[in-house]
């Protein structure tokens, strides 16, 4: 099992590595982000999931795509804007959907929202599958995130969260722009939540078992 789990990093790793080759190269259409260093914490709590849990993710979402769908080709085929591309060439690098499993919003904060309506629908119709957000600490300065959180508590919604802190938001530190610490902001909205060191893949994929 632990080689499978760096199998699935390592892969990952070379996907993205391959895209940055291929940039600079004008072979890409628009813009790429790559999960580049968070590609442990993907496969970390993506493995613990089920099939059928849904994932949604952010502009940063191609480790998290790939974990879940096992899509290579088709992701990369929609960074390259090709018609077979898993979107048709049109959502690129970060506007994806798969087969009701997988959706990513390249707006800060945007897909928050989406993941407690899914959520909130899977409840509704007393479904067994949840729902696993992945947001940035950028994340943390958005307001709709906080409404969102407010939703989630109220509606004891069936989601994980997942916040994935690198210390900086695009260009600047993120300590120089959010006081307190996130684990609390989140345990302020009654919603039981821990930290988590991710770059340990194999601890992170036994606790995200546990939850």
């Amino acid at each position: 099992m632990n080689s499978e789990l760096l199998s699935k990093a390592y892969n990952i790793r070379n996907f993205e590595n391959a895209l940055l080759d291929l940039f600079p190269k004008g072979l890409i259409k628009g813009t790429t982000h790559t999960s580049l260093g968070q590609e442990t914490n993907a496969v970390g709590v993506i493995s613990a999931l089920n099939k059928d849990d849904i994932v949604v993710s952010n502009h940063r979402c191609h480790g998290h795509y790939l974990c879940h769908t096992n899509d290579y080709r088709g992701l990369l085929n929609e960074i390259l804007g090709k018609e077979n591309g898993v979107c048709g060439g049109i959502g690129g690098s970060q506007h994806l959907c798969f087969e009701n499993v997988f959706y990513s919003n390249g707006i800060l904060g945007g897909n928050s929202p989406m993941a407690a309506g899914i959520s909130y629908a899977l409840k509704f119709k007393k479904l067994t599958n949840i729902v696993c957000l992945f947001v940035g600490d950028g994340t943390l300065g958005q307001g709709v995130f906080y409404e969102t959180l407010n939703l989630i508590s109220k509606n004891k919604l069936p989601i994980l969260i997942i916040i994935e802190d690198n210390g900086i938001s695009q260009s600047t530190e993120t300590k120089k722009v959010l006081p307190g610490k996130i684990l609390n902001k989140i345990k302020s909205f009654d919603i039981e939540a821990m930290s988590l060191e991710y770059p340990d893949l194999f601890e992170l994929n036994k606790i995200s078992k546990k939850i």
